[in-house]
């Protein structure tokens, strides 16, 4: 009989050759209490977290928790249904409604996470003989989203408009084209030239998809990510976003001013075939999307949290994956995984929880510590932090 987990072999051994040099598995971390959006209990001792997505701090948002509550009371703990069927309550058409006041759009649609929300709109929108172009950089969701839908995909270098525009003017004018692109990448937090790259989309008549997944909240005069900041909201066909990232909550959406959106709810796989969130989950994200339309003192507090934090891990002498704060994703890019792995114990020894990242989930087979800052962080948390990051970094031989 083969064994059809044998092809895993290679990284169970990876695995446990790095557990041999006495580091913990960086991959099972558990929270034994979580005191706030910047602190919690690991292995017994108060952690700073760095490695949360939360980055408005809506978790413990007191209206968000109340809101929750109150619908737990009045809805109960679950649908156990399909949008389509008996899981539409009216939390679920209240989460639709803010979303459409919070990017000014005609139309949103609520998924039970980020990845369905990818998975769902990309493989109903593009399928056998169409193409899906996209960034060599996409994330996982996108990816498989693309496999899911059956079409041609075609990648281009990251980051790249002239690769881009290359790609498209070699594919066949008549044929059906998507171009899928991301705001902010998640692994390095660098952003997209949304703005060239949209105008070549129009000019070569291909739709747009941009995920805001880690530029919602915070990007853009009003939060609604880089296609705001960069002056494209209004040219773009879809944008795909998270509840689990700013929103503070789980749940994905995808916002639209196209006049067919809505047919999406019966030919969307991953919508029709999968129950709904609970009330309780829809209004605490409704609760929070509104607030965040009015949060621009957080957002200002969240960039001078991440000026702050690049420029002081540049000047210790860490390399970083952008040459600026360009988000609020920081990545220290480590030698490899076991440097890596030794740098990301030595600072949960010291206090702070970061998110080790390797390969193949990174760029070019890259080993990142990467940290997500919060509007809650504290000017002073942030100083602590960069002692923390001295101190490991001087342990293991980082710097």
């Amino acid at each position: 009989m083969t064994d059809l987990l044998s092809k895993f072999d290679p990284l169970i051994e990876e695995r446990e050759t790095l557990l041999a040099t006495g580091v913990k598995d960086p991959f099972s971390l558990v929270m034994e209490e979580v005191l706030s959006p910047t602190v919690a209990i690991c292995n017994g001792r108060e952690t700073i977290l760095l490695g949360t997505y939360n980055y408005m701090g809506m978790t413990f948002d007191d209206d968000v928790r109340q809101a929750g509550l109150k619908a737990l009371e009045d809805f109960g703990s679950g649908t156990t249904g399909s949008r389509v069927l008996n899981g539409t309550y009216s939390p679920h058409k209240d989460c639709e409604e803010a979303l459409k006041e919070f990017y000014a759009m005609d139309h949103a649609m609520v998924f039970s996470t980020g990845y369905q929300a990818n998975l769902g709109i990309i493989s109903t929108l593009a399928g056998k003989g169409d193409y899906v172009i996209l960034d060599i950089d996409s994330h996982a969701s996108i990816y498989d989203g693309c496999a899911m839908g059956n079409a041609e995909i075609v990648a281009f270098r990251h980051n790249d408009a002239e690769a881009l525009e290359k790609r498209l003017k070699r594919l066949p004018a008549e044929a059906g084209k998507l171009v899928v692109l991301e705001g902010v990448y998640s692994m390095l937090g660098d952003v997209a030239p949304l703005k060239e790259m949209i105008r070549i989309c129009k000019e070569n008549g291909a739709m747009t998809l941009v995920d805001e997944a880690h530029s919602m909240g915070f990007i853009g005069e009003n939060g609604r990510g880089v296609v705001e900041d960069q002056g494209v909201i209004d040219d773009v066909d879809f944008i795909i976003g998270t509840f689990s990232k700013s929103v503070g909550t789980v749940g994905g959406f995808c916002v639209s001013n196209h006049p067919k959106f809505e047919i999406m709810r019966l030919v969307c796989r991953p919508y029709v075939f999968t129950a709904s969130l609970p009330p309780s989950v829809m209004a605490t994200a409704s609760t929070s999307i509104r607030k965040l339309m009015h949060s621009g003192n957080k957002r200002a507090h969240l960039w001078e949290n991440s000026k702050k934090l690049h420029k002081g891990l540049r000047d210790l002498g860490f390399e970083l994956g952008t040459p600026e704060a360009q988000s609020a994703i920081i990545a220290v890019i480590m030698p490899n995984l076991e440097k890596g792995a030794m740098m990301w114990q030595a600072l949960l020894e010291e206090g702070l929880y970061v998110n080790l990242a390797r390969p193949p989930a990174t760029p070019a087979n890259m080993t990142l510590l990467r940290c997500s800052l919060c509007a809650e962080h504290t000017s002073e948390q942030v100083d602590q932090i960069l002692g923390m990051f001295e101190a490991a970094g001087k342990a293991v031989g980082a710097i």
